[in-house]
């Protein structure tokens, strides 16, 4: 069972950027992707990046292309996700997960084991 730690949660100003980190200890059997989803009140979870395990490439829905890079760190089992030119809307809460597939819209249902969160507030 991997067990996923997010940081680098916080506040931020329009435009602004954040980087946020997840570490992951343990094993996720049958995982091929690491992604990032968000939450933000009254609304459903969201994937906002996810890398392949394998091979690196990296998917992102249209809200984050661009914005948005999601990276990993063998050595350190570690995803980061950098997230700038950061608008009120991203402001949610960010879950980092293990996930069965990877997609540029990933589904909460791929999600094996999930982290517990760390929040992004983006002030206008």
């Amino acid at each position: 069972q991997v067990q996923l730690a997010e940081s680098g949660g916080g506040s931020v100003q329009t435009g602004g950027s954040l980087r946020l980190s997840c570490a992951a200890s343990g094993v996720a059997r049958n995982a091929v992707c690491m992604a990032w989803f968000r939450q933000a009140l009254g609304n459903e979870r969201e994937a906002v990046a996810s890398i392949a395990i394998l091979g690196d490439h990296t998917y992102y829905p249209d809200s984050t292309k661009g914005r948005f890079t999601i990276s990993q760190d063998d050595a350190k089992n570690t995803v980061n996700l950098q997230m700038n030119s950061l608008k009120p809307e991203d402001t949610a809460m960010y879950y980092c997960a293990a996930t069965r597939w990877c997609s540029a819209t990933l589904s909460p249902s791929a999600v094996i084991s999930w982290g517990q969160g760390t929040q992004v507030t983006v002030s206008s």
